[in-house]
């Protein structure tokens, strides 16, 4: 059977849509025999990066990259598929980078820096179970809950919090891996690609390793079951998973789970024994953006790992049918279905009945799945689907919706995935839930010991593509922790190279909210709205607050789109603690460095210090490229 063919290719830092922006080759965009950069970005670039495109960086946040980044993204990164040979001249590729960022490109001979570098680094590594850490995603039950032991923190000193040391990441617009504390070491991934290994209380820099995409998920540590060694295990942006030497940042293995081109793994990957439950979702959605591209071809699906070889175990699609012809689309291109079904987060592991429970992104083209927009448990032996609990129906959706309508199913959706990983808490009385947030403003108290049962529901927001619950919730005994995320944006049609486009804005004043919900019932405890101070005099702004939330005791941790990271008391939500990163930063790498909007991971608090990224120059958000560590009175 004929799979979809894929034309069209998404990336972290820039996108280019051949189809829809113009001619191709060294002919496009020339003005007095040298290539004409605004002529070109305009052909090639502006269909998304001036349209507000949920996945494509604008034209400021382009603007804080280097010259020989945009170029190495186009000729040998990300972009190389579409701007390198034959689509793109280096002459052309020189000439958008200095048209969007002002300065002429310099080629670099790869030179190392060693500004930050430890100065007496040791390949010794090993983690006591007892020594305070944060290792990958969120903690036991996936319910981002740090005990009084191993956060070091509470809520009389957090009001104190100062900046202890900043890490730039360099030729990065957004910082959006979560930072794993174990062994005394931070582990964290960039979005250039490169992973890194950072003494916990300096910041100095152990190691770095190249891998071949971006690098958005938290990373996993363990020791290896036949070796002394330990190692850390993460997933990149064109779907492949890496376990490096945790000591020396060595590549032990690397592997492809899945061939989609457009598969990406976003969850952070979960450890448990000698397996890896890898999570697997896709940039599909946007690609269908291009009329002539097939949309859609990518299915949802956990891949199971031997954690010592990276030898798949198992593999179980959330869709069960492959993907055949449905219709075409007014200009004849060929469209598929089933499709969809992503998982974009972190599984949460269920050791007493043996499960992993996942949940699902909407589906991407006009043939709807039950397993879509859903709460899916798997058998962690075998990866059979042993029960599903959906709980929105025909959420057919796609990035062409947004923009280009060719692509867009005949009856659209919502957008309502889930993006956050669900949460397992023990109740009073040997019982048990998950709770599970969605984009559409629901939260839901399921039984995980009755296929899902709906116990409770409850409405915090609004929802949306990017409203409702995006990114992570939080736990503790009595009560989850919920941020809204209610993104609003205001839309004006354009015309971008002769098609007509809808540009989305952020509206300052509207979105964000932080709730306390009782585990057992779903009653609100408590709500905070946003402050209304955080978007004064900044441009693409908003007070949303999608990013995951973290907890310790009696106090809540939340950031959002203005840039402020805020401590909340668990107890009745006013604010203990509140921090503005939106500010240039002395780095101890030497990189110039920036906060910007907090979206995507939540703070991770390990002895004494909250570590935090601080940069989300995607979705109109405000660029930076910062990892943050604060203590108490910065010591």
């Amino acid at each position: 059977m004929r799979l979809p063919s894929y034309s069209w290719l998404f990336v972290p830092a820039l996108i280019v849509v051949p189809s829809i922006c113009g001619a191709q080759g060294g002919e496009s965009g020339v003005k007095g025999g040298a290539p004409d950069g605004n002529a070109l970005y305009h052909q090639r670039c502006a269909i998304c990066h001036e349209a507000g495109s949920e996945r494509a960086p604008d034209r400021n946040a382009l603007q804080h990259i280097s010259p020989s980044a945009i170029v190495k993204t186009l000729e040998t990164g990300a972009m190389r598929g579409i701007a390198g040979v034959g689509s793109l001249t280096p002459d052309q590729r020189d000439a958008i980078a200095q048209y969007l960022t002002g300065k002429s490109p310099h080629r670099t001979d790869g030179a190392h820096s060693t500004v930050g570098m430890c100065s007496s680094p040791t390949a010794r590594f090993s983690i006591d179970p007892g020594v305070p850490q944060w290792n990958g995603w969120g903690l036991d039950g996936n319910r981002r809950d740090q005990s009084a032991a191993m956060a070091g923190l509470s809520a009389e000193n957090v009001s104190r919090l100062k900046v202890k040391w900043a890490f730039g990441f360099e030729d990065d617009i957004m910082a959006f891996s979560q930072p794993t504390i174990v062994g005394g070491g931070v582990f964290v991934g960039s979005e250039q690609g490169k992973v890194f290994s950072l003494d916990a209380r300096t910041g100095c820099t152990k190691w770095s390793f190249q891998a071949e995409a971006a690098v958005r998920t938290a990373i996993a540590v363990k020791r290896l079951s036949r070796s002394t060694k330990y190692a850390a295990y993460f997933g990149d942006q064109r779907g492949s998973v890496y376990a490096l030497d945790a000591a020396t940042g060595q590549l032990l293995w690397k592997v492809p789970v899945e061939s989609h081109p457009q598969a990406r793994i976003t969850g952070a990957p979960l450890l448990w024994g000698d397996r890896l439950y890898v999570p697997v979702a896709s940039g599909e959605e946007n690609a269908s953006a291009d009329p002539h591209y097939e949309c859609c071809g990518f299915r949802g699906s956990v891949v199971t790992l031997d954690a010592e070889t990276g030898t798949q175990i198992w593999k179980s699609y959330v869709i069960t049918d492959n993907p055949r012809p449905t219709r075409k689309n007014s200009i004849g291109t060929q469209l598929w279905g089933p499709s969809g079904a992503g998982i974009w987060s972190t599984p949460t592991l269920d050791l007493e009945h043996k499960l992993l429970y996942v949940g699902t992104g909407n589906d991407y083209s006009d043939v709807a799945t039950p397993n879509s927009d859903a709460i899916v448990a798997l058998d962690m032996d075998n990866g059979k689907i042993l029960w599903s609990r959906q709980v929105t129906v025909h959420d057919t959706y796609n990035g062409s919706c947004n923009m280009t309508q060719e692509n867009c199913p005949e009856n659209p959706g919502e957008d309502y995935d889930f993006g956050a990983s669900p949460v397992l808490v023990s109740l009073p009385g040997g019982h048990r839930i998950l709770i599970a947030g969605q984009k559409s403003g629901m939260v839901y108290g399921l039984d995980p010991d009755h296929e899902g049962k709906v116990l409770w529901q409850v409405r915090v927001g609004e929802g949306g593509a990017m409203g409702g619950v995006q990114w992570g919730m939080a736990a503790d005994d009595g009560n989850a922790y919920v941020a809204v995320s209610d993104v609003a944006r205001t839309q004006e049609v354009i015309m971008i190279n002769g098609h007509r486009v809808r540009r989305r804005i952020f509206v300052a004043s509207k979105g964000g909210g932080l709730f306390a919900l009782r585990l057992s019932t779903g009653e609100k405890i408590w709500h905070t709205p946003a402050p209304s101070s955080g978007c004064e005099s900044r441009s693409n702004c908003s007070p949303a607050q999608p990013a995951a939330v973290s907890v310790i005791p009696g106090v809540v941790f939340s950031g959002a789109l203005d840039g402020h990271l805020r401590g909340y008391s668990a107890s009745d939500g006013h604010i203990l603690w509140d921090f503005d990163t939106v500010r240039d930063y002395t780095t101890v790498n030497g990189v110039i460095a920036h906060g910007g909007a907090i979206n995507g991971p939540g703070p991770t608090i390990v002895n004494g210090t909250l570590y935090t990224n601080s940069g989300y120059g995607r979705a109109d958000g405000m660029p930076g490229n910062v990892l943050v560590a604060f203590s108490v009175d910065g010591k």
